[in-house]
């Protein structure tokens, strides 16, 4: 069975090196703290919608790109 936080963490990752954005300006322009960052690109959290949306948002991406695997 897949394990979604890592699969969301990997497209989160995958999508922010597409565009050449680190990990400090994605929690600047998401307004979250780059230690979280990376703990979602490592999939160790688990996220609210809130914070899909505001990663989605800050890498001008649909939330459910994130969602394809």
């Amino acid at each position: 069975m897949m394990d979604i936080k890592v699969a969301y963490g990997e497209k989160v990752k995958a999508i922010r090196k597409s565009q050449n954005v680190s990990q400090e300006k994605l929690a600047e322009l998401a307004e979250l703290d780059r230690t979280y960052i990376s703990d979602i690109e490592n999939g160790k959290r688990n996220v609210s919608i809130e914070t899909v949306f505001k990663i989605a948002k800050a890498l001008d991406k649909p939330m459910v790109s994130f969602f394809e695997f």
